[in-house]
């Protein structure tokens, strides 16, 4: 796979080389940059496709989750324009972008489903099922306090859910952002113990450029 992936990405490049090269007349240098810059693209482009296809040999059980997921979300993106409520369409149209991001971030790092807890099997599935009866309950108008009292509730279920799911997508990140607000600081020290920054430097540049 890696060699087919080189291969692919080696004709690509090629071809954009040669094309601006030898049919357009374009000098080499900038040939060559277009060249190098499709084969750049297209080595990620490929490395994604890799990553599904790993995932996919490696761990069934998640890959058929993710694709469920997308399904399920596909569902809640349909039922958006079907839903009377302003609000509870953006919570819910809020809640597709996340999932979105959510399904999207597993796949790049499959890890990360361990510390989505029960998102995939029961949060998503019963957010569907609610929805779907909320739909349901406001198509048929009923004016029953049952019936009332099932929409209030719905209502701020989805509301809630909306905020839940932005805290486990935040959530997925959390250890990253930490890990790289502390190479932050430690580059920073680097950097001040090497002589080339200190507090001042925004100061001194401003000095230097006033004179």
């Amino acid at each position: 796979m890696e060699n087919k992936k080189e291969i692919i990405s080696a004709v690509i490049g090629g071809t954009f080389f040669a094309i601006p090269y030898l049919g357009l007349s374009i000098t080499l240098a900038p040939a060559l940059a277009i060249g190098a810059a499709a084969f750049g693209a297209s080595e990620l482009v490929l490395s994604g496709f890799k990553t599904k296809e790993i995932l996919k040999d490696t761990n069934r059980s998640l890959y058929l989750k993710l694709n469920k997921a997308k399904k399920q979300n596909k569902e809640i993106h349909n039922l958006i324009s079907k839903v009377e409520s302003d609000a509870t369409k953006k919570n819910l149209s809020n809640i597709y972008d996340t999932v979105n991001k959510i399904v999207a971030t597993v796949e790049e790092n499959p890890k990360k489903a361990n510390s989505l807890g029960n998102f995939f099997d029961y949060y998503l599935p019963v957010l569907i099922k609610i929805v779907n009866k909320y739909d349901e309950v406001e198509n048929q108008k009923l004016d029953s306090s049952e019936g009332k009292e099932f929409m209030v509730k719905a209502d701020k279920m989805i509301s809630d859910t909306n905020k839940a799911f932005e805290t486990l997508l935040s959530n997925l990140y959390e250890k990253d952002i930490i890990d790289a607000d502390a190479d932050m600081k430690v580059y920073n020290i680097m950097l001040k113990a090497d002589g080339i920054v200190d507090d001042n430097l925004i100061m001194k540049g401003s000095d230097q450029s006033e004179n």
